[in-house]
């Protein structure tokens, strides 16, 4: 048998690292949705995943499983949720319940995020509350919406995405932003972008006003016009977050 030579065989072990580390690279960043229609209007996900959110260039693979007026307590009783994390290894699960303001709601959130959180970890992945937002006939429950989606976050050391204080943040900088759909419930195209941007910018690290100009965001007249206002919220919102609660923390 033909002896390599000692100085080849380093130069091929480097070469196998280097390959190695490329392909870690190349391999996307799996996020899971796990939520009902305020995750699904003009498909977050999507837009989500459009974003460059991550600094070493990875892109992002979100899938979803997601069905109209469904709590996160039905998604467990369901199964679904429970299979596609068996069968798949995960990064991000991203679950998402209405604005559980009501102290039955909240509860039930905890208690439905405790119970998936050892499925989610057994698929590799960390999990995430995506805090949405109170309806506008309801809007002096924001500070609830939030407490209990922060409350859930820290009981099981998720990564919180505080989008719902970033709507609250937007609207103080500028009241005539449409974040609402007609419904004055479900979010408008501006408001799942802005959903986008704080988690994008959530999962990656980068700043949101980074993220609006290297993006296609930057070239929708919508965000042009009130770019600032909302890169603005979304930047307020991210620096109220524990650095327990940031996607930067271990697993």
């Amino acid at each position: 048998m033909t002896r390599i030579p000692d100085g080849l065989q380093v130069a091929l072990c480097a070469l196998a690292m280097l390959a190695g580390r490329a392909d870690a690279q190349a391999s996307p960043f799996r996020v899971l949705f796990v939520g009902n229609s305020l995750t699904y209007s003009n498909d977050l996900p999507a837009s989500v995943a459009a974003m460059p959110c991550l600094t070493d260039g990875r892109t992002i693979k979100a899938e979803s499983i997601v069905a109209a007026d469904t709590s996160l307590d039905d998604h467990v009783g369901r199964g679904a949720v429970a299979a596609r994390l068996r069968r798949n290894r995960w990064d991000l699960v991203v679950l998402q319940q209405g604005p559980s303001a009501l102290d039955e709601s909240r509860r039930q959130l905890l208690a439905s995020v405790r119970e998936l959180t050892p499925l989610i970890r057994s698929a590799g992945a960390r999990p995430a509350l995506f805090m949405v937002w109170p309806s506008l006939q309801r809007s002096d429950d924001r500070d609830r919406v939030s407490d209990s989606y922060r409350l859930a976050a820290a009981a099981v050391d998720a990564v919180l995405l505080p989008v719902g204080d970033a709507w609250r943040a937007a609207l103080a900088r500028d009241p005539s932003l449409r974040l609402y759909g007609g419904d004055g419930y479900h979010p408008s195209r501006l408001g799942s972008e802005l959903a986008a941007l704080v988690i994008c910018a959530a999962i990656g690290g980068r700043s949101p006003s980074a993220l609006v100009s290297s993006s296609v965001l930057a070239r929708q007249r919508r965000w042009i016009d009130t770019r600032d206002a909302l890169s603005g919220a979304a930047q307020d919102a991210l620096a109220t977050v524990e650095p327990s609660q940031r996607m930067s923390t271990t697993k």
